[in-house]
């Protein structure tokens, strides 16, 4: 979803759209309810047809104005692409209620003026009333199609901004797990296990090994489900666990419901990154992060804050690579909380494989 088609984009789109639709039904939808609506003297001079054509034109537009608004409400309320079908019986079923209304009082009123000697009567209202069933079917199936035309297309490109926005996530999760100061690290705890702990220095290469593999597998992934990406962080803390010994604690505390729920992927590895990054880690006051459902299908990560007496600079690229994928999946965006002595953000569950 790139610059994604937002609540004021999608209105406007759909007041433009209206009036294209109402341009391309006048010229035949016009002259035919006038027609229906007058009858022979409607064709019976030039000045009646042109009388008779621009009352009804008028009674069309204080009529296709509300239709438009009930389209534009719909739409809003059912933007997926997968709800065409909801959308599109709502649609009609708005669009009958709101024509019934508009042709009687229409009815109604040229029954009793007789404007151009209109013939019209009860029993021609039915004509009325059959052909308006029609045009309503029809005004429907052309909002949908174009409805979903365009959401197709918006799908098309949403897709490739979100495979960038994972590459170039990806590619900063790779950047800090393989640079020198990273290797250096692990390949020094390695080196310790191997001679004093061989069964634990199996195990760090394992997990470094899972670590590693889901790193390259998530770059053609929009989402994930949470239960994936926990099982990704619990290899990632084996590694940082494994250096940092009992300065580092992780609580994962995560409702069973919310396993199955989607999460864009290495989400929470660039929070633990950007916690342990930031804070001091020593046993005695061990940096303790948290994962946690809290309902509403949203997940919150919380870290007691250590802070370093050198400060690292924050470029702020992995708060904001998880607010562009939010962006462009949900609705619902990250919440971020940062208190007086912790940091939280709070992220939407997506319950759906896509937005879409």
């Amino acid at each position: 979803m790139i610059p994604r088609f937002d609540y004021i984009g999608r209105l406007i789109w759909l007041s433009l759209f209206g009036r294209w639709m109402f341009v391309l039904l006048v010229p035949w939808f016009v002259p035919t309810i006038s027609y229906l609506l007058i009858g022979e003297p409607y064709l019976a001079s030039v000045i009646n047809f042109l009388l008779g054509t621009l009352m009804v034109l008028c009674m069309t537009i204080l009529a296709f104005i509300p239709h438009d608004w009930a389209a534009q409400y719909i739409a809003q309320k059912f933007p997926s692409i997968n709800s065409s079908v909801k959308r599109a019986i709502y649609t009609a079923i708005a669009f009958w209620i709101l024509t019934f209304i508009y042709v009687t009082t229409y009815g109604v009123f040229i029954i009793k003026f007789r404007p151009l000697n209109a013939q019209l009567d009860a029993e021609k209202m039915i004509n009325v009333y059959i052909f308006e069933f029609f045009a309503v079917l029809l005004l429907t199936g052309l909002y949908e199609v174009n409805y979903s035309l365009r959401k197709w297309r918006e799908i098309k490109v949403n897709k490739e901004a979100i495979k960038k926005a994972g590459l170039q996530g990806q590619l900063q999760s790779l950047k800090s797990q393989v640079n020198p100061h990273f290797l250096f690290n692990s390949l020094n705890t390695l080196s310790a296990l191997i001679g004093d702990e061989p069964a634990r220095a199996e195990q760090f290469v394992d997990e470094m090994a899972k670590v590693y593999r889901y790193l390259l597998q998530t770059n053609q992934d929009e989402l994930t489900t949470l239960d994936t990406e926990i099982k990704f962080i619990q290899s990632y803390y084996h590694l940082l666990r494994t250096r940092h010994d009992e300065g580092l604690e992780l609580i994962i505390d995560v409702n069973k419901n919310a396993l199955g729920m989607y999460i864009p992927p290495l989400t929470l590895q660039l929070l633990v990154e950007n916690a342990v990054k930031h804070n001091t880690i020593l046993e005695k006051k061990p940096l303790c992060i948290v994962i946690r459902s809290i309902g509403d299908n949203l997940l919150e990560v919380e870290n007691n804050l250590l802070e370093k007496s050198t400060r690292v600079k924050s470029t702020k690229l992995g708060l904001a690579n998880i607010e562009a994928k939010y962006r462009l999946l949900s609705e619902r965006q990250p919440v971020i909380d940062p208190g007086p002595d912790y940091f939280k953000i709070t992220l939407p569950l997506l319950v759906e494989k896509t937005k879409n």
